[in-house]
């Protein structure tokens, strides 16, 4: 007697798992963010560091860190305010980790212009790092990074280089 009830609650058990077959989670799309920004990004300092966090949005509405698991990838646009010359390619002057720290490098650059004074600046990017995330097949939308790891060249302007 036992042993048909202990039978009759493993078929009941197994039942259970087997109707849930061919409605698995699936990932719908994979996003990226820079952590404490809001607005413009900028990556100050020669050794500033920014965070991303990657994230696997799943169909079923729930989503879930996988910035240690994700691969980046580094594109460098536009130029160095200072040199004038075409960014270099990462890991120079932008480097991002495997866990998604980025970091400025050496050399050094300013990729910012300002249209405005000193005490009303109207500041723009003239080269940035564009960034994406990939995980498991899903590449995110890129997110683009600023450097202001070296003091500017531009006259009265007291070194300052992008928005404080």
């Amino acid at each position: 007697m036992k042993y048909s009830r202990i039978l009759a609650t493993l078929l009941g058990a197994l039942s259970l798992v087997m109707s849930g077959c061919g409605t698995s989670d699936k990932i719908a799309n994979v996003s990226m963010t820079v952590n404490g920004t809001t607005g413009v990004i900028n990556l100050a300092g020669l050794g500033g560091t920014l965070q991303i966090a990657v994230h696997a949005n799943y169909t079923s509405g729930k989503w879930i860190d996988q910035t240690n698991y994700a691969k980046y990838t580094v594109t460098a646009m536009g130029i160095d305010y200072n040199t004038q010359l075409p960014l270099a390619a990462s890991p120079a002057t932008l480097a991002v980790s495997n866990t998604g720290v980025i970091t400025a490098t050496d050399p050094a650059a300013c990729t910012w212009n300002n249209l405005g004074t000193l005490t009303a600046p109207g500041w723009y990017y003239v080269g940035w790092y564009e960034v994406t995330a990939t995980y498991r097949g899903f590449t995110s939308e890129p997110v683009y990074i600023p450097v202001a790891s070296a003091a500017s060249s531009q006259s009265g302007m007291g070194g300052q280089c992008g928005p404080a």
